[in-house]
């Protein structure tokens, strides 16, 4: 019994959330981009959205919960970039 391909896109969803919130965190750490970085914000908002589906699809509603709050964090501080207040 293999894996469907409805699955194992979901896996790849999730993976590609974790690796875009581990490359934000990595470039962030290295000095290479601010908090305040809409690169740094864009990451974690796709990295986020990409944890919501596969949190969702898998039933893992405090995951699914946390990271449609990350993901707001996110909007809001681009939000607050392009109105010249971060």
């Amino acid at each position: 019994m293999g894996l469907s391909p409805e699955r194992i896109a979901i896996e790849i969803v999730g993976w590609t959330g974790a690796a875009l919130i581990l490359i934000a965190y990595l470039l962030l750490s290295a000095g290479r981009l601010t908090g305040q970085s809409r690169v740094y914000q864009w990451l974690n908002v796709a990295g986020a959205a990409a944890f919501v589906l596969n949190s969702g699809w898998n039933g893992a509603i405090p995951s699914a919960t946390l990271n449609v709050i990350w993901m707001g964090i996110g909007l809001f501080t681009l939000w607050r970039i392009r109105q010249g207040m971060a």
